[in-house]
């Protein structure tokens, strides 16, 4: 029983993160796993199935807030599907070190995005620049792949920086987008054998949960303090994976 109690709590932590930065929660997943034992390329491939699932619920509920880009998902899943397909099969071939790493060093590189961005506070849709789009959408298929973390950690400061979209946007077209994107790598990993379905389902009921409460609040908080806390999530765990 207890079992149970502790992996919905792990879910339901994982979907609030997930909901709140329209990320997938794979940097959590993945490290978490590890460290109850299980083998990086299994732990990737998991990720992905659960990012599936948090992603799903927190989609939902941007959706209905009207925060989401639909032609920016169509163009950027264009790209990122198939270059998803690629990674997941990329990661055979990294040793386990690398592939750890690549993974921390990515992560703090993120944490520095968010600390830099974090001081701009743009609120309304201007202008977007749909050119560069299918940039975004190569670059978070092939991490979603290769890394297991859905592309989503890409997706918000890409979108927000690069694309030119408020951060309410960023997340919740992330999303939508990064459900498919996780769709595709998790089949490729399936096919692997590289995904532990027992884990997932474990995880589900408390990604489900969280996700859908961390995408409600979206709206609420104050999206500068979000993203300083969640860069500081993002250094910790870099460290943590590269020990």
């Amino acid at each position: 029983m207890l079992s149970y109690i502790f992996d919905f709590l792990i879910g339901l932590v994982i979907g609030v993160v997930s909901g709140l930065f329209g990320i997938g929660g794979g940097f959590l997943i993945v490290p978490t796993l590890t460290m109850l034992g299980e083998p990086i390329h299994l732990a990737i491939g998991t990720s992905l199935a659960c990012i599936t699932i948090s992603a799903f619920a927190s989609a939902y509920t941007h959706l209905r807030r009207g925060t989401v880009l639909f032609r920016v998902v169509l163009i950027k899943e264009t790209f990122s599907m198939p270059t998803a397909v690629l990674g997941a099969y990329l990661s055979t071939l990294l040793p386990d070190r690398i592939l750890k790493v690549v993974f921390a060093l990515l992560l703090l590189y993120l944490a520095y995005i968010m600390v830099r961005e974090g001081r701009k506070c743009v609120t309304e849709v201007k202008e977007v620049n749909y050119r560069r789009v299918p940039v975004v959408g190569i670059l978070a298929g092939l991490t979603s792949g290769l890394l297991g973390i859905s592309g989503g950690v890409l997706n918000v400061p890409l979108f927000h920086t690069y694309i030119g979209l408020p951060m309410r946007y960023a997340v919740g077209t992330s999303s939508l987008s990064l459900f498919f994107t996780a769709l595709a790598g998790t089949g490729a990993h399936y096919r692997l054998g590289q995904v532990d379905v027992y884990s997932a389902f474990l995880l589900a009921p408390g990604l489900i949960v969280g996700a859908r409460a961390g995408a409600m609040a979206v709206h609420r908080l104050n999206p500068v303090i979000l993203r300083r806390a969640f860069a500081v999530i993002l250094i910790l765990v870099a460290l943590k994976m590269m020990m």
